[in-house]
C-alpha cells in the first residue's frame, strides 16, 4: 500500500489537501469521530518517544479507532532478532495502518516495501521525520497564514537535525522561501542537503555562527536542540550543546509577527520565560501534530481502500558497493542486500536507498 516515508512522498497539492483537512478537524472534531472505527493502528518504536507516539495514539483513538503496539524495543520481538521486514509482514496481519519509529536509518522504508498495509515513518534516526514536517508546515500555515514569502531561520543542530532536513525539504515547493542556516562549524547542513535540494529548488540561503545577527529578518525561527544521541564522541557534544540559548532578550530583536517553533523535546536552548511570548508556537505545534497525523491516517487509509500502491519503491543500479554508515539499516539487517541508486553522474556518486549515504564508484 501507499505509504509516507519522506516528506516528498507527498506532491504540494497532497500536502494542501491534508493542511485544509486538519484545519476542519479543528474547527469540526465530531465530524470525524467515528472515521476510523473498526481499524487499527500499530505503533512500532523501536526507541524512546513520548511527543510522538502519543500524538499518533491520540489522533487515532479521536478517529474512533484502536491502537496496538510497543513503545521500545526491548518488549518486542526486535530484542530476539527478528528482522524489520518479518515484523512488518507480521503486523500487517493484524493492523491496518502502521507508524515506526527506529534508531536505524531506512527501516520504515524496509518496513513499507513489506508491508500488506500502509506505513508511516515516525523518525528514522537523523534521516527523516515527515509527520513532525506535516506538524511544522500546519503550524506556520495557521500562524503566519501562508506557505510562501517567508524567510526562515534554522538553528542548532543542522546536521544530525532529521526535522530540519524534511523541513527544508517540503519548503523548497513554496514560493520565495529564504532559508537562513545558523549553526557552530561543526553542525552545518551537510553539503547534499545544499546540493540536492537548495540548488536544486533554487531556494536563497546564507550560513552564519550568529543567531542575533539575523534574528530580526526572520519570519520563522525554527530552532532545534543539540541532540546527544546522534553523537559518537561525548565530548564533543558537551561542548557543543549550549551553542543557542533563546532568551527574552535575544527575542526584542525579532518581528512582532515572527513565531518560534521547536520539534520538541527541547533541553535548555529556549529559556521558559519565552514561553509566555505570543510568538511562541512550539505547544501549538504539538497540537497540530496530532491534526495532521489525523489528516494522514484518514488519507493513507482510504487510498488503501482504493487500492492505492506505494509510489516510491526506490530502483537500485547495479553495482557491487556497501554502505558504511553505521546508522543504516542495512548495517544491521544481515540479509538485507545493500542497494545504491546513481544520483551525480558526472562524479560517480551514488546514494544508499535506504539512509541516502554518499558513495563513490
Amino acid at each position: 500500500m501507499r505509504s509516507l516515508i519522506d516528506i516528498v512522498d507527498f506532491s504540494v497539492s497532497e500536502i494542501d489537501e491534508l493542511l485544509k483537512v486538519a484545519c476542519d478537524i479543528s474547527e469540526n472534531p465530531g465530524k470525524y469521530a467515528d472515521s476510523c472505527r473498526g481499524k487499527k493502528l500499530a505503533t512500532l518504536f523501536f526507541e524512546p518517544s513520548t511527543r510522538t507516539r502519543l500524538s499518533f495514539e491520540a489522533a487515532m483513538y479521536e478517529l474512533g479507532g484502536n491502537v496496538i503496539g510497543f513503545s521500545e524495543a526491548s518488549s518486542s520481538s526486535a530484542s530476539k532478532g527478528e528482522s524489520i521486514a518479518d515484523t512488518a509482514k507480521i503486523l500487517s496481519c493484524y493492523a491496518d495502518i502502521m507508524a515506526i519509529r527506529h534508531p536505524k536509518e531506512g527501516a520504515p522504508y524496509v518496513a513499507a516495501v513489506n508491508a500488506s498495509v500502509p506505513v508511516i515513518n515516525a523518525g528514522d534516526g537523523g534521516h527523516c521525520h515527515p509527520t513532525q514536517t506535516l506538524a511544522d508546515l500546519l503550524t506556520i500555515y495557521r500562524e503566519c497564514g501562508r506557505l510562501n514569502d517567508l524567510t526562515i531561520g534554522c538553528c542548532g543542530d543542522l546536521k544530525y537535525g532529521r526535522t530540519v532536513h524534511s523541513l527544508i525539504s517540503a519548503m523548497g515547493r513554496y514560493e520565495n522561501i529564504k532559508v537562513v542556516l545558523i549553526s557552530p562549524e561543526e553542525l552545518k547542513l551537510p553539503k547534499y542537503v545544499k546540493y540536492e535540494v537548495l540548488d536544486k529548488y533554487g531556494m536563497e540561503y546564507v550560513e552564519t555562527t550568529s543567531l542575533e545577527e539575523v534574528m530580526p529578518e526572520l519570519d520563522v525561527l525554527y530552532m532545534t536542540r543539540i541532540q546527544r544521541e546522534r553523537f559518537d564522541d561525548p565530548f564533543v557534544y558537551e561542548r557543543l550543546k549550549d551553542s543557542y540559548i533563546l532568551t527574552p532578550e535575544k527575542m526584542a530583536a525579532a518581528k512582532p509577527a515572527m513565531r518560534v517553533l521547536h520539534p520538541l523535546p527541547r533541553v535548555n536552548e529556549i529559556s521558559i520565560k519565552v514561553d509566555d511570548d505570543p510568538r511562541a508556537a512550539y505547544f501549538r505545534q504539538a497540537l497540530n501534530g496530532k491534526l495532521m497525523r489525523m489528516a494522514l491516517i484518514l488519507k493513507l487509509l482510504r487510498e488503501a481502500e482504493e487500492g492505492r500502491q506505494m509510489e516510491r519503491i526506490v530502483t537500485a543500479d547495479d553495482v557491487e558497493l556497501i554502505c558504511d554508515n553505521p546508522r543504516c539499516i542495512s548495517a544491521t539487517e544481515q540479509e538485507l542486500p545493500h542497494k545504491f541508486r546513481l544520483v551525480d553522474t558526472t562524479h560517480g556518486i551514488y546514494r544508499c536507498i535506504y539512509c541516502e549515504a554518499k558513495k563513490k564508484l
